[in-house]
């Protein structure tokens, strides 16, 4: 059985964006969090993700447009998918319970930047090789 994997297209709002955003008025801030935690959920909606389990690990794989970006900017937007993939049920919660950990891997496709997400339920038996592509 394959790990399940959720394809957010495009790429999302990165650190200092927001902190751009925050600065000049908090509730614009708070409408960039609505509109990408919005986008993850209806990404999941549409492409069907099933609930995990608790204990799930959970794979980011980064496909920027280009380098312009701090990779820790860009793993910002954890923070809108994981609370997207809880608005959408896929994730009872985002508690220490409820994720055993995050791996983070980053690569660059000017042609279609985007963020894939594997879900693995066992990380004592993942294949780390086998689920990510080597730079």
């Amino acid at each position: 059985m394959s790990n399940p994997v959720l394809t957010i297209k495009g790429e999302l709002t990165d650190l200092n964006s927001y902190i751009r955003v925050e600065r000049g008025n908090k509730y614009a801030a708070a409408g960039v969090k609505q509109a990408e935690t919005s986008r993850v959920y209806i990404e999941c909606k549409v492409q069907k993700v099933p609930k995990q389990k608790k204990g799930v690990f959970i794979i980011f794989q980064w496909y920027a447009k280009d380098q312009k970006k701090d990779k820790d900017n860009v793993a910002f937007a954890k923070k809108f998918i994981l609370d997207g993939l809880v608005l959408a049920g896929v994730l009872e919660s985002d508690r220490w319970d409820f994720i055993s950990g995050f791996l983070d891997v980053f690569y660059v496709d000017s042609e279609n930047p985007r963020v894939e997400i594997t879900f693995c339920q066992d990380p004592d038996e993942i294949k780390v090789n086998k689920l990510i592509k080597v730079n």
